[in-house]
């Protein structure tokens, strides 16, 4: 069992590995593993309402914010996240009947420093530009996030404005 990465050791003791990266959320390896397959498998297989509301939200489309689609956060996968302004929109259909179980996912997100806005599979349908000026509005009166999203864009986004940033800053700590 030498061969086996920190992963899969952690895997098959079914406990946290040392995360590195703020992914932890106190799940063991194997919980993480299967929160993000399953969160791939949403991206891949969106409902009408998701896919519409994506439109609207890829490509920082409205007034330059960046979502993430089907992001895990903790023992949760959020359908649309904004980490600058740490806002979770949730499209509300069949799968979210029970309000006392939104309300303490609500509660646990917000646990996790984010403040959640669902809207309706039915305005997303038949009233876009409502949910639009809704999600903007929304936006506009959050302050920016103060920690890091727990889980970093594989992509690396953001690394050329902190080399930037180092770029700016002299060898004795002063900015330029």
């Amino acid at each position: 069992m030498a061969d086996l990465s920190a992963r899969d050791d952690a895997r098959r003791l079914n406990t946290p590995p040392l995360q590195g990266r703020g992914r932890g959320w106190g799940l063991s390896a194997n919980t993480i593993s299967e929160l993000q397959t399953r969160a791939t498998e949403m991206r891949r297989n969106p409902t009408e309402p998701e896919k519409r509301l994506w439109r609207v939200l890829s490509n920082a489309q409205l007034a330059g914010f960046k979502f993430r689609r089907q992001a895990v956060i903790g023992r949760y996968i959020a359908d649309f996240v904004c980490v600058q302004k740490a806002l979770i929109v949730e499209v509300d259909g069949d799968t979210h009947s029970d309000p006392v179980v939104e309300a303490r996912r609500d509660a646990a997100l917000a646990g996790f420093g984010y403040t959640v806005l669902h809207v309706t599979n039915a305005d997303v349908m038949a009233n876009m530009e409502g949910v639009r000026e809704q999600l903007l509005a929304t936006l506009q009166t959050l302050p920016d996030a103060r920690t890091p999203h727990p889980n970093p864009s594989p992509e690396g986004e953001g690394l050329e404005a902190v080399e930037a940033q180092k770029l700016a800053i002299d060898s004795e700590g002063a900015v330029k």
